[in-house]
């Protein structure tokens, strides 16, 4: 458990380093339950009610992605989260649910199609306004649960390996 916490601690150390610059236009990098969070605001990747990640937010991920591709032991999980305003008729994004999966899937898209880390490392979820960061009714408490969050944690065989040695 100590090399687990400790191996935690140093991917969470070099994802800090990597998006120094973007941690104050709404990113921010955490350990929560042995995981390393790294989470996104909307407002970095995506125009408003848009699934298309912009230019700043290309270049946040690509700071991601630059340490990920050297940390081939670790799979990640890229969750999509809303808010809880009901969306006005985007086309084809009906609600929610909707919103949130597709921002997911267009980060896990940019990761592998454009950043090339192996699409068997990652898992696109969509969890639409169920996981709210703050409850209130807010502006401020609104936009922190508009957010892509993406959990790193090492493969399974190799927390075995840890366990075992």
């Amino acid at each position: 458990m100590r090399k687990r916490d400790e191996a935690t601690n140093a991917l969470k150390d070099k994802l800090q380093k990597a998006l120094l610059g973007f941690q104050q236009n709404g990113l921010s990098v955490d350990i929560r339950n042995g995981k390393v969070y790294v989470s996104l605001t909307d407002k970095l990747l995506f125009p408003s009610g848009s699934i298309v990640i912009d230019e700043r937010g290309k270049a946040a991920l690509k700071q991601l992605a630059a340490v990920m591709n050297k940390e081939a032991d670790i799979n990640m999980a890229v969750e999509g989260h809303t808010d809880n305003k009901r969306i006005r008729n985007l086309g084809q994004i009906k609600d929610n649910w909707d919103l949130s999966v597709l921002r997911a899937t267009s980060v896990t898209r940019y990761l592998t199609e454009v950043e090339h880390i192996a699409p068997k490392r990652l898992t696109a979820t969509g969890k639409s306004e169920f996981q709210p960061i703050d409850e209130a009714k807010s502006e401020e408490a609104l936009a922190k649960n508009r957010r892509i969050e993406i959990v790193l944690s090492p493969k399974l065989d190799e927390l075995y390996n840890l366990i075992t040695k």
